[in-house]
Order: C-alpha cells, then sequence, then structure tokens
C-alpha cells in the first residue's frame, strides 16, 4: 500500500468517525470526558512528551514510567499523558498528583485521549505539538499515528503485546500499518515481538521486561494495622478475594461463590467485577444465587459473615488482597487470556486461575511449576483449590518472598522505556 493510498482512505476512515460521534454520545462509558474526546473544552497544554495509556492497566504501566523519567538539567519536561476510560483518568489524576508535587522537573497534565478522527488528531498535535509520543501495550490507532507522522513526531509503541487474533485483524490492511509504523516497538516477549515484526518489519521491533514486574517489587505483605480495608472484616473471617471476574465467566463464577458460601458458610466474599457497569448484572445473579449481597460503597462497617462484597469503587483490590486468605482471579475460566495474578502473589496469597491466560504467558510458567500459583482445568476444580488453601494455608511472609524473588529476576522495564525516551528526545 502506497503512501498515496494511505492518504486517500484516511478522509474515509475520518468520514467514519464524524458519522459515528452521534451515536457514540449515548455510550455511558464516554460520557466522562466527552468534551476532551471530542476537543469541545479546548487543547491540553504544550507537551514535549505525548503517554498513552488506554485503560486502567496501561495507567498503572505510565505511573511506573513517569516514577523513573528525569528532566533534563536546565529545563522542565512536560508530558501529557491520556486515557480512554474514567478508570484510567482516576489512575493518572493520582500519578500526576504524586509526580508534580516532588518538583522535580517533571509536570504532567492528564486528559482523555481524543477520539482518532483524523481531522481530530491533526488538531490535538498541532496544539500539543510533543517531541515524541509513547504508546503503551498494544494502541494502534491510524488516525493518532498518521497525525504523529504528519508532523515528524517519532512514535515509540513500548511493553508491547499483540495476540495473534490481533495480528490477523490488522493484517487484514497490511499496508496502512507498515506505512504508519512506530518508529521503534519495545514488545515483552520474543512471541510479541514476532507478531509486531510480522506487522511493522523487523528492523523497527526489539524485547524489553514488562513493565508490570516493576509495579510489583515494592508489593508486600501489608500488616492488617496499616490496611486500609481493616475495618471492613471482623479479625478471625475467612476472607476470599474473586478479583477481575469478566462478563463471559460470570455464570460460573456465581457457582463457585455459591459453593464456596455453602462449603465455609461464615466466609465475606471479595467480588470485583472487571468492568464497574456489570455490577448491576451481578447483584441479579447473587440474587439468584440465593446469597447475601452488599455494594462496597454502601459497607461503613464490618461485613456481616456470609455475606458477598460486590466492589463497586476502583483502586482497592490489593489491599483486598492484603487481607484475603484465598484468590481467584478472573478472565481465566473463558478464553480471555487472563488477568493479573502477580498481584496476589506478592500479597502473599497463592492465586487459583483458570486454564485460560495466555495474556500472561509473559509471566512464565515457572510460577506455576513452583507453586506460586494454581492453574484449576475448570470452575469445579477452581473451588476446589480455593477450599484447598483455606484448610491449609501457607505463610503468607513465604509466598510474599518467594513471588518478590520471581519478579526481582524480571525488572527493568520502566527504566529500558525512559532510556529510550531520553534518546528519542536527544535526537528530535
Amino acid at each position: 500500500m502506497s503512501a498515496s493510498l494511505v492518504r486517500a482512505l484516511l478522509p474515509v476512515y475520518d468520514l467514519g468517525w464524524k458519522a459515528a460521534m452521534p451515536l457514540l454520545r449515548f455510550n455511558h462509558r464516554l460520557k466522562q470526558g466527552w468534551n476532551q474526546r471530542t476537543l469541545k473544552s479546548g487543547y491540553p497544554a504544550h507537551a514535549d512528551v505525548w503517554v498513552q495509556a488506554a485503560s486502567g492497566g496501561e495507567a498503572f504501566l505510565a505511573w511506573e514510567v513517569l516514577r523513573k523519567l528525569k528532566a533534563p538539567a536546565k529545563a522542565p519536561l512536560r508530558v501529557l499523558v491520556t486515557t480512554n476510560t474514567l478508570q484510567g483518568m482516576e489512575i493518572l489524576e493520582r500519578a500526576a498528583a504524586e509526580i508534580n508535587g516532588k518538583r522535580n522537573g517533571l509536570a504532567v497534565q492528564p486528559w482523555y485521549f481524543p477520539f482518532d478522527a483524523p481531522s481530530l488528531m491533526d488538531d490535538m498535535t498541532a496544539h500539543v505539538r510533543p517531541r515524541l509520543a509513547v504508546i503503551l501495550e498494544t494502541e494502534i490507532w491510524p488516525g493518532f499515528l498518521s497525525a504523529c507522522k504528519k508532523r515528524h513526531v517519532p512514535v515509540l509503541l513500548a511493553n508491547g503485546r499483540m495476540t495473534p487474533k490481533s495480528l490477523g485483524g490488522y493484517l487484514a490492511v497490511p499496508g496502512l500499518f507498515r506505512e504508519l509504523a512506530p518508529a521503534l516497538t519495545l514488545a515483552v516477549s520474543e512471541a510479541d515481538a514476532s507478531r509486531f515484526a510480522t506487522l511493522f518489519g523487523r528492523n523497527r521491533v526489539a524485547t524489553m521486561p514488562n513493565i508490570k514486574f516493576d509495579r510489583m517489587v515494592s508489593a508486600g505483605p501489608m500488616a492488617r494495622k496499616d490496611n486500609p480495608l481493616r475495618d471492613l472484616l471482623p479479625p478471625e473471617t475467612d476472607f476470599v478475594v474473586f478479583g477481575s471476574v469478566r462478563k463471559e465467566e460470570e455464570e460460573e463464577v456465581a457457582a463457585m461463590a455459591r459453593g464456596l458460601m455453602r462449603s465455609v458458610p461464615g466466609t465475606v466474599l471479595g467480588l470485583f467485577p472487571r468492568h464497574m457497569h456489570r455490577v448491576d448484572s451481578w447483584k441479579t445473579l447473587l440474587d439468584g444465587a440465593g446469597l447475601n449481597w452488599k455494594l462496597r460503597s454502601e459497607l461503613s462497617g464490618p461485613a456481616t459473615p456470609g455475606t458477598v462484597i460486590i466492589w463497586d469503587v476502583f483502586g482497592e483490590m490489593l489491599p483486598a488482597y492484603g487481607l484475603a486468605k484465598a484468590a481467584f482471579v478472573g478472565g481465566s475460566l473463558a478464553p480471555l487470556g487472563g488477568q493479573n495474578f502477580l498481584e496476589p502473589m506478592t500479597c502473599g496469597v497463592i492465586p487459583v486461575i483458570g486454564p485460560h491466560w495466555k495474556n500472561f504467558a509473559w509471566v512464565g510458567r515457572e510460577v506455576i511449576d513452583q507453586g506460586l500459583a494454581v492453574e484449576a482445568r475448570d470452575h469445579e476444580s477452581a473451588l476446589s483449590e480455593l477450599l484447598e488453601i483455606l484448610k491449609n494455608p501457607t505463610q503468607r511472609t513465604t509466598i510474599s518472598t518467594r513471588a518478590r524473588a520471581y519478579i526481582g529476576d524480571r525488572l527493568g522495564g520502566a527504566e529500558t522505556v525512559c532510556k529510550h525516551i531520553a534518546q528519542f528526545l536527544d535526537n528530535v
């Protein structure tokens, strides 16, 4: 596909976005930040570096990079960080408050990522005037990439992951993505690097340690007296966390919840939906299962034993793991690729996961072989594993120490990204 053909396709892509926007306005997940997404409220300030972090997980990665990033000796470094979701924005705002408060020469501004209409992205890029754009994980937006290319802004795609299914979708128009390819893609595994190389070309791709390991290094068991959730649980109660549960596995997880509460009636179960808009669905599912539930947002004192707490508050899963005696991590009973099961490990809890965790293959199969996580074949065996862990618990500090040793051999992702950012800025 020639550059001229790419230029011809972009106006069609732009029209598609403009036609879709009246419908997108009714999407409840896009209402937050609508004026920023459409640039109706103006533009963010000029920035040297524009970092795009799609959602909550990527926003945490951006936070790690910002912590390691250093401003030049004689000038401030202005960083625009954007996201597509409310959860991502809440995390970026916390990151900005931390970084800006250090007076270390960095000035961080959070903003919602505009819709990818090329006309919007052209306006945004013209006003921000970044010297470098950084994409975290896999955010390959043609409008954004074309705007950067048009204004000679190099793009660094870092912590890159790509599934075979995603690669197949991009290969429907391979010439487009080869033409708009980032200047450099840093993938988290050789398998991911191979897929990016198929799309962008081998000379544009390298590997790096996954920043998610960096994020875990400071985590560890938290004394109950220091845990912000301590008042929600009676001290001797068995507390179990079901973390990051996805829509496609809700029926199976509800069956697990029912089996757990029948087997250990005094348990308190903390249920964390992966997406907050599923909270109402969980109310219905738990009613149908005959289980008592309470919304976390309505809980001010200790939960009654035998209660399922539906966690409708962001940012509390890690301290919840810190109080848990057992944990199941979702996204793994259905073929969805899994969710982050390093978090309970570092808190001293052996996580139980289902058989589908290919998106976290970068963690390494050794984590299962070493007994730091348990892989169940289905929801029934996952329940059995949870009950076994409750019956025969392992010392929390033992698990955490072994987990930190495992992670310690795999650090350096954030520093790698910062090194490349510095090199790009030096060459601009």
